[in-house]
């Protein structure tokens, strides 16, 4: 059913309950994830502020490291701020269209995130299997054309399952159990036949998890086999170290994803959704920027320097 005018999706309302079965956890809920949000903010600005002014951090890996920043960022705005919202004010509602474009940023986000981690591996891959050609391997031109390729395939599939979300029809019952407008609570309060939803939905969220996998695993396989074929083990320390933040980041992403959509919909619960939602969309990024500033020389020696020159500044 297509969304005219007089469709009375068009002006429904939705009821985002959230966390409300523990009436008694909103305001502890409500700091916790509003200290997760200022790190996230702080640490992907952060991240991003660094590498733009740091001439050191000019190459490929640190142009996707900057994107993954972004990214996570992005993620996080797009849900953070109304489970904020709900948890302190008791009118939990957002209009159709507020819910249908959380979804589609929600949705385009995590595939590109997915596509650009894919994107890094191809990075690391070059970089260790390849050095000497790295420079010239990893071109500003191609890596322009991977990070848009990640972006327009992204949005091309979130459009698709978002437009698939808008044949639906939406009417009674109109509250969400959870705190986003996550896929299946979205689905569940539809009064349509969901099936081609649903397929839609499957298809691109598997392609779109195979592919990128695909180019990971193969990534790393080229990887491992290139590092024990390396003679000294100074080669397979400075080796494994390019890789362990990024490899830190896929475990931790990928891992959520493959545990949320492993176990079967007879044993999922809601509250089992909220909390793998919330670990992939509010904990992770902010995870990244500590996992990439944490395990990467590179990345805290431009923060020590850029703070001892502002101490120095503020001094004169």
């Amino acid at each position: 059913m297509m969304l005219t005018e007089g469709n009375e999706s068009a002006g429904a309302t939705f009821v985002l309950l959230g966390f409300s079965e523990f009436p008694h956890l909103q305001a502890p809920l409500f700091l916790v994830f509003l200290a997760i949000y200022t790190v996230t903010v702080v640490g992907n600005l952060g991240m991003i502020g660094v590498i733009r002014v740091n001439p050191k951090l000019q190459t490929p890996m640190y142009f996707f490291l900057g994107h993954l920043s972004f990214l996570d960022f992005c993620c996080s705005s797009v849900v953070t701020p109304k489970l904020l919202e709900i948890l302190v004010v008791k009118d939990r509602t957002i209009s159709f269209k507020g819910c249908m474009t959380q979804f589609f940023f929600a949705c385009t986000f995590v595939i590109v995130e997915t596509f650009m981690l894919a994107a890094m591996a191809y990075d690391r891959f070059v970089a260790v299997c390849n050095p000497l050609l790295y420079t010239a391997a990893m071109s500003p031109k191609l890596c322009a054309l991977l990070v848009a390729g990640t972006y327009t395939w992204g949005g091309l599939c979130s459009l698709t399952v978002t437009c698939s979300l808008l044949e639906l029809s939406y009417c009674g019952h109109n509250a969400i159990n959870h705190y986003c407008c996550e896929y299946s609570a979205v689905l569940s309060v539809s009064c349509s036949d969901t099936y081609f939803s649903l397929m839609v939905g499957s298809v691109i969220s598997i392609f779109s998890e195979a592919c990128s996998l695909l180019v990971i695993l193969t990534s790393y396989v080229f990887i491992v086999v290139t590092i024990i074929k390396m003679p000294s083990t100074g080669g397979h320390q400075k080796a494994f170290s390019t890789c362990a933040s990024h490899l830190t980041a896929i475990t931790i992403f990928h891992g959520t994803l493959f545990v949320l959509y492993s176990v079967p919909k007879s044993k999922r619960s809601w509250l089992f959704i909220k909390v793998a939602t919330a670990f992939y969309s509010i904990v992770i990024p902010m995870l990244n920027p500590l996992i990439y500033s944490l395990r990467n020389k590179d990345v805290k020696e431009a923060v020590r320097k850029l703070i001892h020159t502002q101490l120095l500044s503020h001094s004169v």
